[in-house]
């Protein structure tokens, strides 16, 4: 057994009360406030502009990090990676999203974005040529089509403009996932997102010097409250926190936490935002977390 295998192999059997359950879980939780936090951005801020300005901002801390820790420069066939990374999880996601959220609730919209774990699987599946069980395609199948019928009845069977952008950022994103995933394999999981928001900084900060010309600017305590949450947790210390749970109590421990994502969503929107919920809401993230489950123990290889 190499020295690689036998670390993962002592990460997969540290029992789940180990701190590291506890720092992938406040990872989860940091990560289910980031669309309430970007209505609140919103509430000041145009969405290219809260785009910008998030990427600038955990541009900082990100190089700042990179600094502080010495980390060397990637390799040069890990750039290719780290650029899809940059633009579906640094730029595609915050943009579409805040978007989105202008006309869609934060409830909807966390439903149609709970569907991100499985489309992350189905596209690692594809882009590695790994060989996925019939269980898995039937689960991730079942699981699609449920958004997709949740999201036509919502809106009388037409999709909104909102719900277009869901999409899409759900489809950038769960590429910039797999991909990031593919590198964590030699490439400590930090860096990867540190290397994608440093990467992405240079586009952040133009569309900040040209959305901050063209979009209105209000700076409300909830909407710079919501800036620097969605910039330092969403953008960086989330993963930094996440990804450390995960080396401490091993991928598959760790992405079962995940699963509650969606759902601690839901909770906030009623209780921050003062959504109310229809009861397709909780039902369709019920069965779309239930098919998640079901791929995630599927064999994919």
């Amino acid at each position: 057994m190499t020295v690689q295998s036998s670390a993962i192999a002592r990460a997969e059997e540290v029992p789940s009360t180990n701190p590291g359950a506890l720092l992938a879980g406040l990872g989860v939780v940091a990560f289910s406030f980031s669309f309430p936090a970007t209505v609140w951005a919103l509430d000041g801020f145009g969405p290219w502009t809260v785009t910008g300005l998030r990427g600038v901002l955990a541009a900082l801390l990100a190089g700042g990090t990179l600094v502080a820790l010495r980390a060397r420069l990637p390799a040069r066939g890990d750039w290719p990676a780290l650029i899809v990374v940059a633009i579906g999880c640094v730029l595609g996601f915050p943009l579409l999203t805040a978007l989105a959220l202008q006309t869609s609730g934060t409830a909807h919209s966390a439903v149609v974005i709970g569907a991100l774990p499985m489309a992350t699987a189905v596209i690692a599946a594809l882009r590695t040529g790994a060989r996925p069980s019939g269980v898995f395609w039937g689960a991730a199948s079942v699981g699609a089509l449920t958004v997709l019928v949740f999201t036509l009845a919502q809106n009388h069977g037409r999709p909104t403009l909102g719900d277009l952008f869901l999409v899409a950022a759900l489809l950038l994103c769960a590429a910039g996932y797999a991909e990031g995933g593919r590198l964590s394999a030699h490439l400590p999981s930090w860096q990867v997102i540190a290397w994608g928001v440093v990467i992405a900084a240079p586009v952040s900060i133009a569309v900040s010097a040209v959305a901050l010309a063209h979009e209105p600017v209000e700076f409300t305590g909830s909407a710079v409250g919501g800036l620097v949450y969605v910039a330092a947790v969403s953008q960086f210390l989330g993963f930094v926190v996440w990804y450390r749970g995960m080396g401490l109590i091993g991928v598959a421990r760790a992405s079962q936490l995940q699963l509650a994502q969606p759902l601690l969503t839901l909770v906030w929107a009623v209780a921050l935002m003062g959504e109310e919920l229809t009861a397709a809401v909780p039902l369709t993230a019920v069965i779309v977390l239930g098919c998640i489950v079901v791929t995630q123990r599927a064999r994919t290889g």
